[in-house]
């Protein structure tokens, strides 16, 4: 989990990492992001601020209707996340702050579009490559929710036949499968017999030239053009910005989608593809100007 206390200007006036016990099951993760937030909360008020609105971001699919989550990897379904922070801020004597509970990565394509890569864009897409794959999707200059469905890009099918592998999700081939970071790691391990720590260990040893993860990689390299030629055709972004821990492999990855992504389109208009620029904590940094928006609106309506 990354935290922070914001300013209204966008400072970053204390940050912090917590681990998520996802060992230990869903309600130890809830507990854990609600204790995080009184936490936080109990901080700025120790060090003489006041603390306007909150805001969550998670993985997963949001109903923003009745504050719910279903997310696969954290053990939630339909868990009412809103309704558990609002009794835990209550409970700690702020009943009247405003929370935004959001996704994490449409809040992260949110920071990117406001101070980061996607600034100035209105047709744009912030794709971060980690342990999932998800889109933040901005068209015709608003960021796309979908009623909290949109923009899960990485549950689309792109491999088939025996190549195919069972999805968290539940269906076969999903890009997820073969493209996240973690799948990376997962794959190699599958094809060689060795553990490796992680997707960053396996781009060391496709830069060593080791031919197994050369293998792994093109598979996913394959299947990412396929998901941004398919984006482009039907969403026509003037630029995409590629996040997440695959982003450390810079231009070994961004290179092979330019060209893999020019050769294939003909008559779509060309995005350019880029490096997102707020690294791990964009998710963060836009769950921090969400609520800060809200604080801002309830404001001007009182």
């Amino acid at each position: 989990m990354k935290c922070a206390l914001v300013a209204a200007d966008g400072a970053v006036l204390h940050r912090e990492t917590r681990p998520t016990p996802r060992a230990a099951g869903g309600r130890a993760v809830l507990d854990a992001l609600l204790s995080t937030v009184v936490e936080l909360g109990q901080k700025a008020t120790a060090e003489g601020h006041r603390v306007r609105a909150i805001g969550v971001v998670v993985p997963g699919v949001i109903d923003a209707e009745h504050g719910t989550v279903g997310a696969e990897n954290l053990e939630w379904v339909g868990t009412p996340v809103l309704a558990e922070l609002q009794a835990a801020v209550r409970a700690a004597g702020s009943d009247d702050l405003p929370i935004v509970l959001a996704h994490d990565v449409r809040a992260g394509g949110y920071a990117e579009l406001r101070h980061g890569a996607l600034a100035g864009t209105t047709n744009s897409m912030f794709l971060p490559l980690g342990t999932g794959i998800a889109a933040a999707m901005v068209v015709d200059g608003s960021l796309v929710s979908g009623d909290g469905y949109a923009g899960e890009l990485g549950h689309s099918k792109f491999i088939y036949g025996d190549a195919a592998e069972l999805c968290a999700c539940g269906q076969w081939g999903c890009l997820e499968t073969v493209a996240s970071a973690a799948a990376l790691a997962r794959r190699y391990t599958a094809r060689t017999g060795r553990t490796v720590d992680g997707a960053r260990e396996v781009m060391e040893l496709l830069a060593a030239g080791d031919e197994d993860a050369a293998a792994v990689w093109q598979v996913a390299l394959t299947a990412l053009i396929d998901a941004l030629v398919l984006y482009t055709t039907l969403v026509a972004p003037t630029r995409i910005a590629i996040g997440g821990g695959l982003i450390g492999a810079g231009e070994t990855l961004l290179q092979p989608l330019r060209e893999g992504v020019h050769a294939r389109i003909t008559f779509q208009r060309e995005p350019e593809i880029v490096a997102a620029v707020l690294g791990d904590e964009a998710g963060c940094l836009g769950a921090a100007r969400m609520a800060w928006d809200r604080a801002d609106e309830e404001e001007k309506n009182v």
